[in-house]
């Protein structure tokens, strides 16, 4: 028996069993599928958090109050030996290739100007927050470059709380209420969409120090620091930590820079995509229990067939290859239909859902058919061996 026989010879039985082959396929295929669904979500999810992060930049870095123990939002967010003060992120300035110190302070609070009333986010900043995390003002000015500690009574405001409260009139000059206090409008925001659920254009932006008084905070919640694009992290960090151990006394403080955040975001989104890849890998394995079930039927059913192939002298060794490559037809089969209805899904949320992340994840994709193969290549040994054992006369007889 010739090769090309042992290909023909195997789609000719898949297709006399189409209803028996569809159905064998379709574990796979499901299993296949929900690879395909699950990998792409978590690698959509994956690539929003990476845009999301660097929309900003790359090349900037946090200082936290309080000393964590692990990356991730800092214990001295809540409770700290000493708080990060205007004065530190004034000095921060000094360090090597730091090109600005933002200080940071946010809360919530309601806005009121022309009889209308909004609940906002209230971003008390630096006046050089738009320059560091490329902001750009549609209209007026940002934050003036007052004294930190005593800075003038202005808002600028962000693209929908503009639209809430003035709709198309000039805000500029006008006077405002926040939290309770008299703010002047000096200017207005360029849309900048949302970040990680917080939307940036509901929000306002009123100097830091009137952000402390007005949460009643001692100390900043953070200090965010843009540094020169050629320079080394490492150093960067290092400069930071001598001056603010000089000012503390001790390192009662947590810097974070950009990438470390990514890299714990994308670790702990790589063990949730992994987590539910195997949870549709469990299809895998039920199609391949499937497989194994109807191959084993099919070497009972075709015991005579098998002794005259055997009897007109086809080797033991080509009656195994007939059976697996029947059995690895059905996993490939049922691998390309997963493979393209699972596409074909995501093809379908990505246009009617825009913004549901997912992304197809070529990795997992490949693993996952690679896998089909084997599955059927394994489920299909057994009774392939079972059916190149069988004796001519026996098989015949049997029939």
């Amino acid at each position: 028996m010739l090769l090309r026989d042992v290909f023909r010879f195997t789609g000719r039985s898949v297709l006399a069993h189409r209803m028996r082959s569809i159905l064998t396929s379709l574990g796979i295929g499901i299993g296949v599928a929900a690879v395909v669904l699950l990998t792409s979500i978590g690698e959509g999810i994956n690539r929003y958090i990476v845009e999301q992060f660097t929309q900003f930049g790359t090349n900037t870095i946090a200082v936290q109050p309080g000393k964590a123990n692990t990356l991730g939002i800092s214990a001295g967010v809540f409770n700290s030996v000493r708080p990060l003060s205007l004065q530190d992120a004034e000095a921060l300035l000094r360090a090597p290739y730091v090109l600005h110190s933002v200080p940071a302070v946010s809360g919530s609070a309601s806005v009121e100007a022309r009889g209308r009333e909004r609940n906002v986010n209230v971003f008390s900043v630096g006046p050089e927050f738009d320059q560091a995390f490329r902001f750009r003002v549609s209209r007026g000015t940002f934050l003036p470059h007052d004294d930190l500690e005593r800075p003038r009574a202005v808002v600028v405001l962000g693209s929908t709380v503009y639209e809430e409260l003035y709709g198309n009139e000039n805000p500029l000059n006008d006077r405002v209420r926040i939290g309770g206090e008299r703010y002047r409008v000096i200017g207005v925001m360029e849309s900048k969409g949302d970040m990680l659920g917080i939307d940036l254009d509901d929000t306002v932006y009123i100097p830091a120090a009137s952000g402390l008084t007005m949460f009643d905070r001692e100390g900043l919640h953070e200090i965010d620091i843009l540094y020169d694009d050629g320079a080394n992290v490492n150093e960067v960090i290092a400069g930071i930590e001598r001056i603010l151990v000089a000012r503390h006394g001790g390192e009662d403080f947590t810097i974070i820079s950009q990438q470390q955040m990514l890299d714990v975001l994308g670790s702990i989104i790589n063990v949730l995509t992994i987590g539910v890849g195997a949870l549709g890998g469990i299809s895998l394995l039920v199609g391949g229990v499937g497989i194994f079930t109807i191959m084993t039927i099919a070497v009972r059913e075709r015991t005579g067939e098998i002794g005259l192939l055997r009897a007109v002298g086809a080797e033991r060794s080509r009656i195994l290859q007939l059976f697996l490559g029947e059995a690895v037809l059905l996993a490939c089969l049922g691998g390309l239909g997963g493979l393209c209805a699972g596409v074909g899904i995501i093809a379908i949320v990505n246009i009617t859902i825009p913004a549901m992340p997912a992304s197809i994840a070529i990795e997992y994709v490949g693993l996952a058919l690679g896998i089909a193969v084997l599955i059927g290549l394994v489920a299909g040994v057994l009774p392939a061996r079972r059916a190149a054992a069988m004796e001519p006369l026996e098989a015949l007889r049997t029939e």
